[in-house]
């Protein structure tokens, strides 16, 4: 595979980056010009052909039959991105809300537990949550508005009580203690916050982005 390489990129350098008299020179005078490998019969010199054979070495990168050596992708990478996938598959169905004594995570009916992943599609923004606490009947939306999401100005209108857990966003709030179906709850316009991934890589296999960066680097060097 990398003799076959090795010998098309000479020619793309014969081909494109010499002149006919260098070419020429190399002929009659082999002591003054570098020596090229030697050609095999069946080569092919025409340009489409050139890009023909470029296409079938990558194909081989696409099916996996020639294994390209790379660097070990630290142990690190593949943590964060597996982490990164698992978070994006776990989702509450349905979201439930609830007090203290419901531990949170990801609900399901078999499951029940309340979600610490919300957010408001109204005002957007991210619901806090406040253990053994309830929201004092004087809370309002006005207040919401001016102190959110200040966590200490927020207090003002909390309420000790224990076994329950307090929610508000900066136009809603709610106050729970057993499970509570968010479905069930019209006035609030609250969902589990999506999970935001960096951009993809290239939809091409790495080793084909490896193959070309490497077959680029190379007709650079020599056409210096």
């Amino acid at each position: 595979m990398d003799d076959d390489l090795d010998e098309l990129l000479d020619e793309v350098e014969k081909k494109f980056f010499y002149s006919d008299s260098t070419r020429s020179e190399s002929r009659t005078d082999s002591t003054n010009t570098p020596k090229y490998p030697r050609e095999k019969d069946n080569k092919r010199s025409d340009p489409e052909d050139i890009d023909a054979l470029l296409e079938e070495l990558l194909d081989e990168d696409y099916d996996g039959s020639t294994p390209v050596e790379t660097e070990p992708i630290p142990k690190g990478s593949k943590v964060e991105g597996k982490s990164l996938s698992q978070s994006e598959d776990k989702k509450c169905r349905p979201v439930f809300l609830g007090g203290t004594s419901i531990p949170n995570g990801v609900g399901t009916l078999l499951s029940q537990r309340s979600c610490d992943q919300l957010r408001c599609t109204s005002c957007d923004f991210r619901v806090l949550m406040f253990e053994d606490q309830e929201w004092d009947s004087s809370c309002d939306y006005l207040f919401l508005r001016n102190n959110m999401p200040d966590g200490e100005r927020l207090r003002a209108k909390l309420r000790r009580s224990k076994g329950k857990r307090a929610y508000a966003c900066q136009c809603s709030w709610f106050s729970a203690r057993d499970l509570a179906d968010l479905g069930q709850q019209p006035q609030l316009r609250w969902v589990q916050g999506s999970v935001c991934l960096p951009a993809g890589p290239s939809h091409e296999s790495p080793r084909v982005d490896l193959r070309k960066n490497y077959m680029c680097s190379r007709i650079r060097t020599r056409s210096k």
